[in-house]
């Protein structure tokens, strides 16, 4: 039998990649989403609908009670623009959301645990490192300290692009063929992606280094 893992699973290209090479890998995966307010939820019907596809159990999980603790990012109060430019600019902090990977691995491996999965799969990248703290590789390699001593069922945390960047995923993904149509990046959840947010610049730049053509519609 397969090992389990679960994939914490936002909808958008990383965590696409990152679904994608726990399948390639031959884990018997389970998708995990998070709905905690974030102005961005059109990546759940993302996620959703790529679950679907693929047959893989899929749960998204409803913490928006949590939302008002998480204020002063741009992706959790409406009150605040969300951030143009390149993720290398200063302004892009704003986008960072109080704790969240501590929180949402957290659930993940206590999800984890109760299924009998052995590693919980995220996102993180090397482009990430320096506008949030919670992709560091110190970061990751402390959470897995801490699961070690919270339960008796080791889970370990695993980011498989952590030390490449977000044009690594991209190559990756797309010399399997992957859709990238059916993920969403940008952080404005309007109908089409703004092409202005860092996550858009990010993700267009990434499809440009790689001689590639961005599926998706843009303003």
């Amino acid at each position: 039998m397969n090992k389990k893992v679960v994939v914490i699973y936002s909808g958008g290209m990383d965590s696409f990649t990152v679904l994608h090479r726990a399948i390639e890998e031959g884990f018997e995966v389970y998708a995990l989403s998070f709905n905690y307010g974030q102005r961005h939820q059109r990546e759940l019907d993302y996620a959703q609908r790529v679950c679907d596809k693929l047959g893989i159990p899929h749960q998204i999980s409803d913490i928006t009670a949590i939302n008002g603790l998480l204020q002063g990012s741009s992706l959790t109060s409406n009150d605040i623009a969300v951030a143009e430019g390149h993720y290398s600019a200063e302004n892009m902090k704003s986008t960072l959301v109080p704790n969240r990977n501590m929180i949402l691995l957290s659930l993940a491996v206590g999800y984890g645990v109760s299924i009998g999965a052995d590693q919980v799969f995220y996102g993180a990248h090397s482009g990430d490192h320096t506008i949030y703290p919670d992709c560091r590789p110190e970061f990751v390699d402390a959470m897995n300290e801490v699961t070690r001593i919270a339960n008796f069922e080791p889970v370990e945390i695993h980011s498989p692009f952590l030390h490449q960047n977000k044009i690594d995923i991209l190559h990756w993904g797309l010399e399997r063929g992957l859709d990238y149509g059916d993920t969403w990046t940008c952080y404005n959840g309007r109908e089409r992606a703004c092409g202005k947010c860092g996550s858009c610049v990010e993700r267009l730049e990434a499809f440009e280094l790689n001689n590639a053509t961005d599926p998706l519609d843009y303003e």
